[in-house]
C-alpha cells in the first residue's frame, strides 16, 4: 500500500491538532454548572480558542468592536441548558456557583434577580491577576433555560457588552448604570 503525500499530510496535521489539543488546560466549571448538565431536557457546550474566535470574527468583517475585544480573548467556553418545564432545573446548584466562584478568588460585579420570585437570575463574575481582568464568567438562568459562559484573556468588563449576542454569549439585559461624574456649571 503506498502513502500518498496529501494523506501523509493529513495525517500529520490531525497528529498536530491532537498533540495541542493534550496540551490544553481545560476550562473550570463550577460543580453548581454540571450539575445543571445532569437535569438538563436539552444540552449545548463548546468551546472556541483564540484562533477560531479570529476565524469567526472574520464572519463579520465591519465589527471593528469585536474584532478588537478578540484580540485579547484566549478562550469561551459555553454551555446553554434547557429544561423541559419552568423553574425544573436545580435552584441550590445556582447558589452553589456564588460560593464556588468565590471560594476560588472571583469577584462577583453583577448579581441581578428578578423581582417577586421570578424566574431570572444574571450573575457576572471576574478574576483578576496582576490588576488586570483574566476570565470573566456569566450565568444567566431564565424560566426553563440556563446559560453559563466563560471568557479568557485580557478582557475588561465593558468589553463583555460587545461579546454578547455572539459566540453563544447571552447578552445581558438591564446591566450595571453607570452614574454620570460630570459636574454641570
Amino acid at each position: 500500500m503506498r502513502i500518498t503525500p496529501v494523506l501523509c499530510t493529513l495525517l500529520l496535521v490531525f497528529s498536530a491538532i491532537l498533540s495541542l489539543k493534550a496540551q490544553e488546560q481545560p476550562t473550570w466549571i463550577p460543580q453548581g454548572v454540571q450539575s445543571l448538565q445532569q437535569s438538563a431536557s436539552s444540552k449545548s457546550d463548546f468551546a472556541l480558542d483564540h484562533s477560531m474566535l479570529i476565524l469567526a470574527s472574520k464572519l463579520q468583517p465591519d465589527n471593528e468592536d469585536l474584532r478588537r475585544v478578540i484580540a485579547g480573548v484566549s478562550g469561551v467556553s459555553v454551555h446553554r441548558y434547557r429544561f423541559s418545564g419552568a423553574r425544573q432545573y436545580d435552584e441550590a446548584a445556582l447558589r452553589s456557583v456564588n460560593d464556588e466562584y468565590h471560594a476560588a478568588g472571583w469577584t462577583r460585579v453583577l448579581n441581578k434577580h428578578e423581582k417577586d420570585a421570578g424566574a431570572g437570575v444574571t450573575s457576572v463574575w471576574v478574576r483578576l491577576e496582576n490588576n488586570a481582568v483574566s476570565n470573566v464568567a456569566v450565568l444567566l438562568a431564565k424560566a426553563n433555560e440556563v446559560d453559563f459562559a466563560e471568557v479568557s484573556g485580557s478582557i475588561s468588563p465593558v468589553d463583555i457588552s460587545h461579546l454578547g449576542g455572539h459566540f453563544g454569549i447571552p447578552k445581558i439585559e438591564g446591566g450595571v448604570v453607570v452614574p454620570n461624574t460630570e459636574r454641570r456649571p
